[in-house]
């Protein structure tokens, strides 16, 4: 029987004291995040933007650097899964709901409703629009998921430590990891992950929601999205007790199936030629500007600073939120892979396909607002993708293929932050119990309710960017410990190519 640790029950005594207190004061509990939310994207904003950056040139530098060769595992150890499942696995888990969500929404709102810099509605506002979304979705979000990933594979596979965030920081705090400080540090990752999981669940029983009621009259409401995160709940379970050779696995590769479906039927039925020619042109201009984006924080320009908040500094908050149970999963699926191999897998692959969606769904939204056949702008968010799916051919198909792929995302991201979560709080045990991921499974559900209830989709994203501080912390920690191990390693195997007389 695997032992709960005590980073189980303070976690679980953290989401009541939150659940309760959003279920009796939801006025205050949306205030009080609020006021804690704006003071943290204020005062560290720039800290956001300079720790992502450098995590990604840390990748860069691994990708490049002679430990790129080192395998997570045993010298000579074959990865657990083909390439096409790892990356259909790690792309369900990493972005998932998230695309869906804001794959029109988002361009559409940089271009007419709130751009970043141009006056909307301009030609420049609309590459604007594709520039940032490639941003928010790109290179760095997955460097982030690649980091903690790296470190959790590489002590694990590598190492033979315990499968947990506190074990990556063994040499940096040495055997402090196994005491009070490092059930804290677990205690803070577990508690990012359900409270960004929770918001991701959020965000696609909403948008599931806006489907049900662009196409069937369903009203926009908070009993409805009750009764869908109740539904998925119960489905989802299902699937985590069936293990992660299973359930993940089929859901994961069935999500790619339907994304893929989803996106050459648009590609198609959409401004086709627009479509191609704004995705070349844009993919370009994200190249041109990455080192500019990825520094930007206006501090004389207090509409521009309000903007990057928003939207920057939120995505940030909710990669780094995310990044526990994503990268956990990710490192328990890329066993046998080189540095080197995984970090430009992790990387490039899924950013590519993010932009490409960006570009599909992005750019039809555009298309249709341009051409002045309806003014999408006047939709709520959970909708934008369904109203741009009403101007094509096939519309109820499509939107019943959208609100399909919806729900298993859902189910794949909830049955794998079941499986982390019940990881982690049973000291890293690979085969956690079913009675813990299922008291996990139900607790992240009752966070997304509560969130929903006490402030929607804004109280969803103030508790992200929350959650996402202490653990931000706690990363540069890990690309301190990782840097010392891996060079260690390098040098000794340096020393053992030059023989046993080397110096």
């Amino acid at each position: 029987m695997k032992k709960i640790s005590n980073v189980f029950w303070f976690t679980i005594a953290l989401v009541v004291i939150a659940v309760g207190f959003g279920a009796a004061a939801p006025g205050a509990f949306e205030k009080i995040t609020a006021n804690v939310q704006a003071f943290i994207t204020s005062a560290f904003g720039w800290y956001y933007l300079i720790l992502v950056s450098v995590i990604v040139l840390f990748c860069l530098f691994l990708v490049f650097s002679p430990v790129g060769a080192i395998r997570l595992g045993k010298p000579g150890e074959k990865p657990d899964y083909s390439t096409p499942t790892w990356f259909a696995m790690l792309f369900s888990a990493g972005m998932g709901i998230g695309l869906v969500f804001w794959g029109a929404a988002e361009p559409l709102s940089h271009y007419a409703s709130s751009p970043p810099l141009a006056e909307a509605g301009t030609d420049q506002a609309l590459r604007d629009s594709m520039r940032y979304s490639y941003f928010h979705w790109g290179v760095h979000a997955w460097g982030i998921y690649a980091l903690v990933a790296l470190a959790l594979a590489y002590y694990k596979f590598r190492k033979g430590e315990p499968g947990l965030i506190s074990a990556t920081l063994t040499p940096v705090l040495g055997d402090k990891v196994k005491g009070p400080i490092g059930t804290m540090i677990d205690v803070i990752a577990v508690f990012a992950t359900v409270v960004g999981v929770a918001t991701t669940l959020g965000f696609g029983a909403a948008q599931i929601n806006g489907g049900l009621s662009f196409l069937f009259g369903v009203p926009i409401s908070f009993g409805v999205q009750f009764i869908i995160i109740a539904v998925v709940t119960v489905l989802f379970l299902i699937s985590a007790m069936s293990g992660l050779g299973k359930g993940i696995k089929i859901l994961s590769n069935t999500n790619m199936v339907l994304a893929i479906l989803l996106l050459v039927l648009m590609l198609v039925i959409g401004p086709t030629m627009f479509i191609m020619n704004l995705f070349t042109d844009t993919l370009g201009s994200y190249m041109q500007n990455l080192v500019r984006m990825s520094f930007q924080i206006a501090p004389l320009n207090e509409e521009h600073r309000s903007w990057i908040n928003g939207w920057t500094i939120f995505y940030w908050a909710w990669w780094i939120s995310w990044s526990p149970f994503v990268g956990i999963f990710i490192a328990r699926v890329s066993r046998g892979r080189t540095i080197r191999e995984f970090l430009i897998g992790t990387l490039l692959m899924p950013s590519l396909v993010s932009f490409f969606w960006f570009a599909v769904f992005g750019a039809s939204a555009m298309d249709i607002q341009m051409s002045g056949a309806t003014d999408l702008t006047k939709y709520a968010t959970e909708e934008v993708l369904f109203a741009v799916f009403n101007e094509f051919p096939w519309s109820t198909v499509l939107s019943i293929v959208a609100i399909t792929l919806v729900g298993t995302f859902f189910i794949t991201s909830a049955d794998s932050a079941t499986f982390v979560l019940g990881m982690q709080t049973t000291h890293g045990s690979l085969t956690p119990p079913n009675r813990v991921k299922m008291t996990w499974g139900i607790a992240q559900s009752l966070v997304a309710v509560i969130l929903m209830y006490s402030g929607g989709l804004q109280a969803l994203q103030n508790a992200l960017i929350i959650a996402a501080f202490p653990f931000s912390i706690i990363m540069v920690l890990m690309m301190v410990s990782l840097y010392r191990s891996l060079t260690l390693e390098r040098k000794k195997i340096v020393q053992s190519m030059r023989g046993p007389k080397a110096k």
